[in-house]
């Protein structure tokens, strides 16, 4: 199924191309202007490489559970039949049907709405709109073809119809095609899919169909086209952030059950239509009533440097999730979720360069970072050159920030010079516990220094160990850790330097979570994360190397390790600046 996906690409982006290229004509419906943007439509591609790339992992219940159903209990299961063009035909009606219901589901039921919402919240509709889908359908989805299954439709039929209805439904994702008349009255047509996609009130919650009206005219919900459409979602996502587009229901959801008293309410909210309120939160917090004349597109503004650096990195993320699916179906479900997890971070990066959330530097730290974690499990190449390009990446990023506040006439502070110091001394432990032989004490030592260099750095705004609690916490904590370590270690010698090192990466955790306690900002909250993320990697490598190895060992101490030291980068900055700031 997934080599599938990668020889439909070259067709869909085809057509994107052409509707584009009709776009610009001046006798296009709607011109180019209106029809595409560059940072909307990347949003909405990495969306769908999200999804195809979640598919890989979830398919055990969007194909499991309904073969094991149709094992079970199919009623008749007579492959024979369901294989000639007409069983054909009445498998793709009856997963229509099935897909009315589901899709319904996701407009009136919040839990559902929570993974469809994905697909609504481009404020553009085109085909690469088409390509916005959720990665977490599958979650709960299933359930709705389960009659199929009990009919007896086999497993291989019910997976060509499935394609059959998705891949019919992208063609209707334009503006580019007016009414067709008859058509438009019994099958899904662009003008029918153009009300679903609209916030207008009169269109809210109408033509669920995926390739037939007739189901929406048999159960109230079709309406025609007549106002011009306003797309995307009532509560706007305004992020070009693909996780985030993700979860943000769900978040949202999670935190109104927190917040509400009453025990069932904290059940109705995931289950009643999405928008709805318990009374005390409706109370405490009502929100405001949608008004179509706010609508406002976002577009963070993009330099055309910036573009083509976003453009570029998207083609290069295109051609790595092609390769992933290509030989996906004979990958394990351990080596696809490690992949998966790579991917999943460098699209997320994109999608916040493009929002100015990260520099370009930022980027490519990001995609060295997950390159290196899966070299260091030999899931890709290049493992000596991807490991130390990491931190290579975030010493430039430092310094040419720097750069470019004292180009601007800021001076600069003594923070930005412990910061380096920090990475410098992080670089080259990377490269004495890469180099053959046994470098451990120096690649120790190493560390050790930077440690003591991002101690004097987050005392440079906040006094010494402000959180006396935070302090005695991780102090036991690291002692635990040293206590069950002591007898493993071989000498003398390891004894004391391990010591060292232990009580130095306790003083930088406490130093950060007593700054961050001081400062009381986001930022200084991150930066104090990822000391307690860098305190989490040490002690994988300390537990694998002298208690027990690790499953994976290498990745999770990799993937903690990186995300510590750019959490520290990016939010550690000089007071004032911000990441974009950089002109690199």
């Amino acid at each position: 199924m997934s080599k599938i996906i990668v020889f439909a690409t070259p067709v869909f982006f085809l057509l994107i191309a052409l509707e584009f290229a009709w776009s610009r004509r001046a006798n296009a419906r709607v011109p180019g202007s209106r029809a595409y943007r560059l940072n909307d439509a990347i949003n909405s591609i990495s969306l769908g490489i999200l999804s195809q790339v979640a598919g890989v992992l979830t398919k055990v219940l969007t194909v499991g559970i309904y073969a094991a159903v149709f094992k079970a209990v199919a009623l008749y299961p007579d492959l024979a039949f369901w294989s000639t063009w007409y069983g054909v035909v009445l498998a793709l009606v009856f997963y229509d049907f099935c897909y009315y219901w589901l899709h319904r589901a996701g407009h009136v039921v919040a839990l559902f709405w929570a993974a469809h919402v994905v697909h609504h919240q481009s404020q553009h509709y085109n085909l690469s709109t088409a390509l916005r889908q959720t990665s977490s359908g599958a979650f709960f989805g299933w359930v709705f073809y389960l009659p199929m299954a009990v009919a007896g439709v086999p497993p291989l039929v019910f997976g060509i119809v499935a394609l059959i209805d998705l891949l019919y439904q992208f063609w209707v994702h334009t503006e580019q095609v007016g009414k067709l008349g008859w058509f438009d009255r019994v099958f899904c047509s662009p003008s029918n899919h153009r009300v679903h996609h609209a916030v207008n009130d009169p269109y809210i919650d109408k033509n669920y169909g995926g390739i037939l009206m007739v189901w929406d005219r048999m159960f109230g919900t079709f309406r025609e086209e007549e106002e011009p459409c306003v797309y995307g979602t009532r509560g706007a996502l305004n992020s070009w952030d693909p996780v985030w587009a993700n979860a943000e229901v769900y978040w949202g959801l999670a935190k109104d059950s927190w917040a509400t008293r009453r025990w069932m309410d904290k059940l109705r909210v995931w289950f009643m239509p999405p928008g709805w309120q318990p009374a005390d939160l409706a109370a405490a917090h009502p929100k405001p009533a949608f008004r179509l004349e706010q609508v406002q597109t976002f577009n963070p503004p993009l330099t055309t440097t910036q573009q083509w650096f976003a453009g570029l990195q998207f083609l290069g993320l295109l051609g790595a999730v092609a390769a992933f699916l290509w030989v996906a179906d004979s990958l394990s479900f351990t080596n696809a979720a490690l992949y998966a997890a790579g991917l999943f971070a460098s699209v997320w990066a994109v999608g916040r360069f493009m929002q100015h959330g990260l520099s370009m530097l930022e980027v490519l730290a990001v995609e060295a970072a997950a390159w290196a974690s899966l070299s260091a499990v030999d899931l890709l190449p290049g493992h000596l050159l991807a490991k130390p390009l990491v931190m290579t990446i975030a010493i430039v990023f430092v310094a040419a920030r720097a750069y470019s506040m004292s180009a601007n006439g800021q001076k600069q502070s003594k923070s930005t010079a412990l910061l380096l110091a920090s990475l410098v001394f992080s670089l080259a432990g990377d490269v004495f516990l890469m180099l053959p032989g046994d470098y451990f004490i120096p690649g120790l030592a190493a560390f050790l220094v930077a440690h003591a260099f991002y101690i004097a750095l987050f005392r440079q705004d906040a006094p010494w160990f402000a959180n006396r609690r935070a302090l005695q916490v991780v102090l036991a904590f690291g002692a635990a850790v040293y206590a069950l370590l002591w007898s493993h270690l071989p000498d003398a010698g390891l004894q004391i330097a391990v010591a060292a090192y232990v009580t130095v990466i306790c003083l930088m955790t406490s130093q950060a979570l007593g700054r961050a306690g001081t400062l009381g900002d986001a930022a200084a909250g991150r930066v104090a994360l990822g000391a307690c993320i860098f305190m989490a990697s040490d002690s994988l490598i300390a537990v694998n190397k002298f208690l027990a190895p690790i499953p994976l060992a290498s990745f999770w101490i990799l993937l903690t390790y990186f995300a510590a030291q750019l959490l520290i980068v990016h939010f550690a900055r000089p007071a004032g600046t911000e990441a974009a700031d950089s002109p690199a």
